[in-house]
């Protein structure tokens, strides 16, 4: 059985009817752009995060550089982040001007390691970055306090969890602002680049409404230099159908993850997530970790199992940061995990015979085949 990675067209055969009136809705409005739709998938996102205001952008890498922006945090700055993340988490800090200042993860959850924090902080500092990576939150509470002790900003990278909880709480309603992504992949994806801030904070969304029309909050009256970051209409309408999926969507990818950490747990060489007892994740990737990753992923290959390595090379091992001068061992951490994590399917439309040939490929790889 051939096994994909990921397949997106079965999220669209599944709402076909409702998605094509709602492009037909659009069409037949004759308005594009920051009209009725993102009005109302801005109230209902917001409602489904917790938050009162939501601002669609772009996408999700814009989402967190406007909300730096907006806070005025830029040239002389600093912003903490994890060395464990997707490059967008940096760049959003270097777009806006500061400087981004890593931080290694916890080792069981992969997450921004609150302990960590305090001796990465510099009197530069102006804010905390942390990820809610692969879909499971990162420890907030403690991020939070650590952050107001010091009158520092907390802005959520949101763009993997859509969903999930953190003691009862949606993520994206955490801290000061959250950005997300709506990328096709995501747990709530569009069907094309997409991204919104969401936050609690009037003035900043009000500054960020600004920001991502080229500075203006009347027509042809600037008054910052903006971008150019604008939700569709037709996005915000496809992704006001899949928003009231979302939870469903999500409830499956956790019976498939459920499913992994009771058939693959003690098989030899294989390391599987941690989740605490405080986070509800909403496993937006399965990550396992092996030590011999490469071989391990050819050999799923041969078994017709499609994986990704979510992410093979850490921000400070990029060209992107190769001027930063970071030295290759700067963080063990975070190289280490880039050489050994391996992402298997966890889609909403992964099949039980699907689910049952990954398994098994698993545990015969594992029976003595030369990659356990």
């Amino acid at each position: 059985m051939k096994v994909p990675f990921l397949e997106l067209k079965p999220t669209y055969l599944e709402l076909k009817e409702e998605l094509d009136a709602a492009y037909h809705r659009v069409m037949d409005s004759g308005w594009y752009l920051l009209g009725k739709e993102l009005e109302a998938f801005e109230a209902e996102f917001a409602a489904y995060c917790g938050v009162q205001h939501c601002v669609g952008v772009g996408n999700g890498l814009e989402a967190l550089h406007l909300v730096l922006r907006a806070f005025g945090i830029g040239a002389g700055d600093e912003v903490v982040v994890p060395s464990n993340t997707f490059i967008a988490t940096w760049l959003a800090v270097s777009y806006a001007g500061a400087t981004p200042v890593p931080v290694e993860p916890d080792p069981r959850t992969y997450n921004l390691d609150p302990a960590r924090l305090e001796a990465a902080l510099s009197p530069r500092t102006k804010a905390i970055l942390p990820v809610h990576l692969y879909g499971q939150p990162a420890d907030m509470d403690q991020i939070v306090a650590l952050a107001r002790q010091h009158g520092l900003k907390v802005i959520e990278d949101n763009a993997q969890a859509q969903g999930a909880r953190y003691r009862g709480r949606t993520t994206g309603g955490l801290a000061d602002a959250a950005g997300n992504s709506f990328y096709p992949g995501k747990n709530l994806g569009a069907f094309g680049d997409a991204g919104a801030v969401t936050t609690n904070d009037p003035e900043l969304a009000a500054k960020v409404r600004a920001l991502r029309n080229y500075g203006s909050s009347r027509k042809y009256y600037n008054d910052d230099q903006g971008f150019n970051s604008r939700l569709d209409e037709l996005q915000a309408a496809f992704l006001r159908v899949k928003l009231r999926k979302l939870d469903e969507w999500n409830h499956r990818r956790r019976d498939v993850a459920h499913s992994y950490l009771t058939a693959l747990e003690g098989l030899e060489g294989l390391t599987l997530p941690f989740v605490p007892a405080w986070a509800e994740p909403v496993w937006h990737l399965f990550v396992i970790r092996h030590p011999r990753r490469d071989a391990l992923q050819t050999a799923l290959a041969e078994a017709g199992i499609g994986t990704l390595i979510h992410y093979p090379v850490p921000p400070h091992r990029s060209g992107a940061y190769a001027a930063s001068g970071f030295p290759p061992n700067a963080f063990p951490l975070a190289t280490t995990l880039a050489d050994t994590v391996l992402s298997l399917p966890v889609g909403p439309h992964l099949s039980p015979a699907q689910l049952d040939a990954i398994v098994a490929a698993l545990r015969g790889l594992g029976a003595g085949n030369g990659v356990a």
